[in-house]
């Protein structure tokens, strides 16, 4: 997929761990990612390739471990959700 050279700074420098195409393959993940790690101009960055839904799939496909506590709240209550759900949790099995 050919993203905009901007959004491609933006996954460098949030996700950067990984390769940049790689993040932006999964949205709900980089979005996460983004939301916790990323800057207001990297928001609006973001905002350009992303619409309100997106932004909200990632609050309710957020990967267990991306989020701190803060950003979980903050991002929750931009988006109305209150009150705001507990952050996702990993699931150990058999646990």
């Amino acid at each position: 997929m050919d993203y905009s050279p901007d959004l491609v700074t933006v996954a460098q420098r949030v996700v950067w761990f990984e390769n940049a195409e790689k993040s932006l393959r999964d949205p709900n993940r980089f979005l996460a990612y983004l939301m916790t790690h990323g800057t207001l101009d990297e928001i609006r960055v973001a905002k350009k390739h992303y619409s309100r839904a997106d932004f909200e799939a990632a609050l309710d496909n957020a990967p267990p471990g991306i989020f701190d506590p803060r950003s979980w709240k903050y991002w929750n209550l931009v988006y109305a959700r209150n009150p705001v759900p507990p952050l996702p949790r990993r699931k150990i099995p058999g646990v």
